[in-house]
């Protein structure tokens, strides 16, 4: 059974000790290991400042594994059989009585991780802006980078909160600022990633990133911050907004779909393993596709490659899957942060939204011929559009955190099956206990 509870002025300064993670990044940044918040943020070098820029990109892996299993099992894209935590098929399909509490450890693991995160970015920000050591392009190059994660590790927490909210304002652990609603939420992560694209504009990167191959210097993260805009801008409702968010990103209809940022693992000492990552066949430990990914595709979609066939389906409490979820085919698989196939399915989205309904089956049509399917062939009509488009972020995005948002944005989660008499479809999390 995995128990924690966390508060917010207890997530501290603990990414201030990771060091060298990434066996990608091979600099030599000392022994950091004692330094305090104090002292890093009165005069960092720039070897303290990159530390934190891994520590950063490093710590955004934690309890990654919790989060996409919260979403991916209440949105029913899979389910996560464990010998040794049940609440997996109890609490999260909420079976017979049993609801989510905010005191388990499928809010109080993912939360305490992104607020982790959180406050590792606010330490780089106060830093940089403290530091004579370095210039002050580099200074805004050290800001864009905390302001764009921030909102990200924000917008992450928001999306299992949903109407309960989130703190924004975490800088002072002892005075934390209040709760705000989902709409506040989203407004004020737009408003971080807009400060961030302003200090991105002329900065300097002065720092290694390992998950961001070819978006590593300060216009690659430009596109990295308006493509997580773009995702923000659709939950908004704001569809012109995320198509000029777009047309400042990555996204292209004739690029590949894997170009992007991703969460990068290995090896190496001190790193980490992909905890997505489950071998196919497993007994014990298991996590398969939900029955209705294979039995909803489309003849000749090669998206069912992300669902293995199993040589015995696996059961328990009732449940049961034949096809082992096959995403993260290794323990060193990179976990997407936002992909182009993501930004195409947004572009789709805001056309059809704007009724420009033309350019939004021409990037249906990306997506389709790019898995092995035909040109798209239904009604062009807005509902009948929004209806594709849905399937094929089921699909593309399946494992990668998204139905179950997108659904809950069109109240559509009623359309959820339901596996056994008493369960139930979740909207939102409460919040951690410590947080009520």
């Amino acid at each position: 059974m995995i128990i924690m509870q966390n508060n917010i002025k207890t997530y501290g300064i603990l990414l201030l000790a990771v060091i060298s993670l990434f066996t990608a990044c091979k600099k030599d940044y000392g022994d950091l290991n004692h330094v305090t918040v104090e002292q890093i943020t009165k005069n960092a070098s720039q070897a303290e400042l990159n530390n934190l820029v891994t520590g950063t990109e490093a710590g955004m892996r934690n309890s990654l594994n919790f989060y996409l299993d919260d979403v991916s099992i209440i949105g029913r894209e899979m389910y996560r059989f464990s010998g040794s935590e049940p609440r997996y098929v109890l609490d999260l399909l909420g079976a017979n009585t049993s609801t989510l509490s905010g005191s388990n450890f499928y809010i109080t693991l993912p939360w305490a991780a992104r607020y982790s995160v959180v406050k590792n970015c606010n330490i780089l920000i106060e830093a940089a802006n403290n530091s004579t050591l370095v210039n002050s392009a580099q200074k805004h190059g050290y800001i864009g980078f905390a302001r764009t994660i921030k909102a990200y590790q924000l917008l992450l927490n928001l999306n299992l909160t949903y109407t309960n909210g989130i703190r924004v304002d975490v800088a002072n652990p002892d005075h934390l600022g209040p709760f705000v609603t989902y709409t506040n939420g989203l407004a004020a992560i737009t408003s971080l990633l807009d400060s961030a694209k302003t200090d991105l504009n002329g900065a300097t990167v002065s720092f290694t990133l390992a998950g961001f191959a070819g978006l590593n210097d300060a216009a690659g993260l430009t596109k990295f911050n308006r493509a997580l805009a773009a995702r923000v801008s659709v939950y908004q409702k704001n569809w012109q907004t995320a198509l000029d968010d777009l047309n400042a990103s990555f996204f292209g209809l004739n690029l590949p779909f894997n170009i992007g940022a991703y969460h990068v693992f290995g090896t190496g000492l001190g790193d980490q393993l992909n905890s997505v990552f489950i071998p196919q066949n497993q007994s014990g430990e298991v996590r398969v596709a939900h029955p209705s990914y294979a039995a909803d595709i489309t003849a000749g979609d090669d998206r069912i490659n992300k669902a293995t066939l199993r040589t015995s389906p696996a059961s328990l409490s009732g449940l049961s899957s034949d096809r082992d979820a096959w995403v993260y085919t290794s323990s060193t698989d990179p976990v997407g942060i936002i992909r182009n196939e993501e930004l195409i399915l947004i572009y789709a989205e805001a056309n059809i939204q704007l009724n420009n309904l033309a350019e939004g089956v021409k990037a249906i049509n990306v997506i389709r011929t790019g898995h092995g399917l035909g040109n798209y062939s239904g009604s062009v009509t807005q509902s009948a559009l929004i209806t594709e488009m849905l399937y094929q972020k089921r699909y593309s995005l399946f494992g990668e955190g998204h139905r179950w948002v997108d659904l809950r944005r069109y109240n559509l989660l009623n359309t959820l099956p339901i596996d056994r008499p008493g369960d139930d479809v979740w909207s939102l999390f409460p919040l951690p206990v410590t947080e009520q």
